[in-house]
């Protein structure tokens, strides 16, 4: 809502030094959102005057047409002689007033004006267009015309008010009354503890039969219509300075009179109005629900199909509006034409005003629906005053006459819904008890009724709310303007104090963990929208009946080609990954954790919870049973160079083992120990593909994947060569877990370091040899490592060797020689037994 600070003053009496700052930092104080204030007219100086266009002569030998006119200034130019002016436009002609800027003035923008050679002619000054002047749009992107009444050398600036401030509000859906400079008035005036000059309180004629007749069939969409008829317009009034300029101060267009009054009316008072040429009009006007198929055309010039939903405007040929959000084009009001054979001006003279109370939700259901969001819809869905309607209906008329030599119609329509004043109860002190401070009884009473509620009664206050205030509806909302008027810069700051002995769960510690060895190993998080779709799973591979493809569809999805919810967290991650690449990142390792979901098909219809009470046990594990499973799940992608080259030596592209490695070093933090062996599994180059496994009461049960990205999925997704990636269930690893970490036990005795070599079948997985090796070596054994494989003829055909380095120590001794020598000897024959090893050498 844009609110000129010189519109405002008309209802308040600030402090002639209050500029536009000191108005925002006071509405700031009472909870409006003010933006912006934006000072029209900055750098604006004179001389900028009304002119004559006396002579006009057109300039040949140019690429555009060009006028050099002469145009009387009267005195402003020191001589009372006229000014010789080129310029461009066309759409003013001889004994035409406009708005003329003379040599030394400044425009905005720091333009200034002087005399200069143009087009072959001496310039001295310009003839101002709206824009120019920084007035906004008027329609015409033209040369400011003026009306013939004004005279000449008359002080522009003044005249077309190009000196304002003006306070841009973002207005909240709750605060559907501030847009209206009555609404913001009433802020204003308590902000400043002033008078409120409230616009709405007019002299309203009582309804009588010989108003324009009006059915409204539902009752419900509609609980107020309010008609009123005006005849006589002159069809070549024009909407005055004063009016035009408040509304494109207001950031609206103006159109012609009839419309720009109602819009007008609208901004002073917050209830949208609408002017039918009564004329097109066919028998009453109804308000009904639509006929599904119904078409209607709309202002804008587009043909709508309406829903069975809508409310519409009707008349005896069928819908003439879409009810509280846009009218229809059969009964729009005639500009002013000129008829080609009588030379008259014909336009409308007959209106019909509508000012109704329509139901928000519906109208804000219906402005979806069409995709048409106006001015009206705007207000009605926030919330509009009922009890304005007459008042706004009245003051329209009072415009229409006085300003279009119109006569305004004896009859007055109002077709109302009885509905009484919206009472609560509130304890006198409850305010206190939700703020935290003392306020007391006087204090509540005195916001309230400032807010425009009438109070009554001493520890229990009975409220009536204002009909404009429809977002107050329960005890906390009046509690809120107590303490919004009072200042929400006077609250205490207290900080609560926690239970002592809670603190995070232990798998809330193990996901912190697990970010945090992501991070220290060069990997960047990456948080991304947990929707997916088909067509990202049939890219991975995946076939159709993997478990990934039970996925959760959603019923309204932000976008029709992800609505499902995600099953693994890698196509987001590549996503994020293929961005970041496009964009000049070619060195990327990318990680996010959290839950994916899994449809397992045994979900129950979920129940619907009632709001006037907290759910039952019973109701609570009702919704949890409608919820697919939830797994937590970690994963990384990688591509480019994992260790940079430089002075110290060569880098190293990122490769399918630092993948795996993520993938121990996220089980390392569970306190598991992952057991590597290939694999075969979708989206990953079956060649470079391990399955990450882990020990779950003594069986091992698979809780990931690694390896490099398939050829194909690389292609189809448009990923750089060679992309590694990692997911490991997170719950899992909980479970194979020994619960909370311990720190481990320092030896303070030296370490005995043995090596073996041995000679396996190709086909034996290393992982099964050094799971023997560490069977057999026994408690002694601190670590064991994998630092060598060899194949070639001294291994014999299909055969590999490999070479472990074990670590030897004991807690509370120096180990012998023999010792550690018995142990490597245990090591080495467990593996023989297990896997047909032979000891190299």
């Amino acid at each position: 809502m844009r609110v000129p600070l010189s519109w405002l003053r008309e209802y308040v009496d600030l402090p002639a030094t209050a500029t536009g700052r000191d108005v925002q930092a006071k509405l700031i104080d009472v909870g409006l959102e003010v933006e912006t204030v934006e000072r029209l007219g900055e750098g604006l100086k004179g001389p900028l005057v009304v002119g004559q266009v006396l002579t006009i002569e057109e300039l040949e030998g140019f690429k555009k047409p060009i006028r050099f006119c002469t145009v009387d200034v009267g005195d402003a130019n020191g001589t009372g002689e006229p000014q010789e002016i080129v310029c461009g436009a066309r759409n003013f002609a001889v004994g035409d007033k406009v708005v003329v800027v003379l040599p030394g003035a400044v425009l905005p923008g720091d333009f200034k004006i002087a005399a200069r050679k143009t087009y072959g002619k001496t310039s001295h000054g310009m003839i101002c267009s709206g824009d120019e002047l920084g007035m906004g749009d008027d329609g015409t992107h033209g040369i400011i015309v003026l009306p013939p009444e004004f005279e000449v050398g008359t002080d522009a600036i003044e005249l077309l008010e190009l000196v304002d401030e003006v306070l841009d509000i973002a207005v909240t859906p709750d605060r559907g009354y501030c847009l209206s400079m009555r609404g913001v008035a009433r802020e204003t005036a308590t902000a400043y503890g002033l008078q409120l000059r409230d616009p709405a309180l007019l002299d309203v004629p009582p309804p009588n039969a010989a108003g324009y007749p009006v059915q409204v069939s539902d009752p419900i969409g509609c609980d107020r219509f309010t008609a009123r008829t005006v005849s006589g317009l002159e069809p070549e009034a024009r909407s005055p300075i004063w009016l035009t300029r408040r509304l494109q101060k207001a950031g609206m267009r103006p159109v012609s009179l009839a419309v720009d009054i109602t819009n007008y009316v609208m901004l002073e008072l917050g209830q949208p109005l609408h002017a039918y040429d009564r004329t097109t009009v066919d028998g009453p006007i109804g308000v009904r629900r639509a006929t599904a198929g119904e078409q209607l055309t709309t202002l804008d010039g587009t043909k709508r199909v309406l829903d069975a939903q809508d409310l519409v405007i009707t008349d005896n040929r069928g819908p003439i509006g879409l009810a509280g959000v846009m009218g229809g084009a059969n009964t729009e009001i005639a500009g002013a034409v000129t008829d080609p054979e009588t030379g008259q001006l014909r336009g409308t003279t007959d209106v019909v005003i509508e000012a109704a109370h329509f139901d928000a939700i519906s109208i804000a259901r219906t402005a979806r629906r069409h995709k048409l969001s106006s001015e009206a819809a705007k207000r009605f869905e926030r919330g509009v005053d009922p009890e304005a309607a007459s008042a706004a209906a009245q003051r329209t008329v009072d415009l229409l006459v006085l300003l279009g030599g119109g006569t305004a119609g004896e009859g007055v329509t109002e077709v109302v819904s009885p509905r009484g004043p919206r009472t609560l109860t509130i304890p006198a002190d409850h305010p206190d008890k939700v703020a935290g401070v003392e306020y007391g009884r006087e204090t509540v009473v005195r916001r309230l009724q400032q807010v425009g509620c009438d109070v009554y009664g001493q520890d229990e206050l009975v409220v009536t709310v204002p009909s404009w205030r429809p977002d107050l509806s329960d005890p906390n909302d009046l509690a809120e303007e107590v303490i919004r008027l009072e200042g929400y810069e006077n609250l205490p700051s207290t900080l609560p104090k926690p239970p002592a002995g809670r603190g995070l769960t232990e798998r809330q510690r193990l996901h912190r963990r697990v970010g945090r060895v992501l991070a220290g190993a060069g990997y960047v998080e990456a948080l991304n929208y947990p929707f997916t779709g088909s067509h990202v799973l049939d890219q991975l591979g995946i076939e159709p009946d993997d478990p990934r493809r039970s996925a959760v569809t959603l019923v309204n999805p932000l976008s029709d080609e992800e609505p499902d919810l995600r099953t693994t967290l890698i196509p987001g991650l590549l996503g994020a990954l293929r961005r970041n690449y496009g964009r000049g990142s070619h060195d990327l390792a990318l990680f996010e954790t959290g839950p994916v979901f899994r449809a397992t098909g045994d979900e129950k219809p979920a129940s619907r919870l009632v709001v006037d009470r907290r759910p039952t046990d019973d109701e609570i594990a009702s919704l949890d049973a409608s919820l697919p499973q939830q797994p937590r799940r970690a994963a990384v992608v990688l591509t480019g160079a994992r260790e940079q080259a430089g002075w110290w030596g060569e880098g190293r592209p990122a490769i399918w083992a630092d993948a795996i490695e993520a993938g121990r070093a996220v089980a390392r933090e569970a306190g598991v120990e992952l057991i590597v062996r290939q694999d075969q599994h979708a989206p990953f180059h079956p060649g470079r593909c391990a399955a990450l496994l882990a020990l779950v009461d003594g069986e091992e049960v698979l809780v990931g994947n690694a390896g490099e990205l398939h050829p194909r999925v690389i292609k189809a997704m448009a990923l750089p060569e060679r992309t590694c990636a990692m997911e490991i269930d997170l719950d899992r690893l909980e479970r194979a877990g020994a619960g909370a970490l311990k720190a481990p036990t320092i030896s303070s005795f030296p370490v005995a370091t043995q090596d073996v070599a041995l000679i396996v079948d190709g086909s034996v997985p290393a992982a099964d040899v050094e799971a023997a090796l560490r069977d057999g070596a026994g408690e002694l054994l601190e670590s064991l490592r994998l630092f060598d494989v060899f194949t070639g003829q001294q291994t014999g055909a299909g055969k590999k060797s490999l070479a472990y380095a074990l670590r030897f120590r004991a807690p509370d001794r120096t180990l012998t020689a023999e010792e550690a020598t018995a142990a490597r000897d245990a090591a080495v024959a467990a593996a023989v037994e297990r896997t047909g090893a032979v000891l190299r050498g």
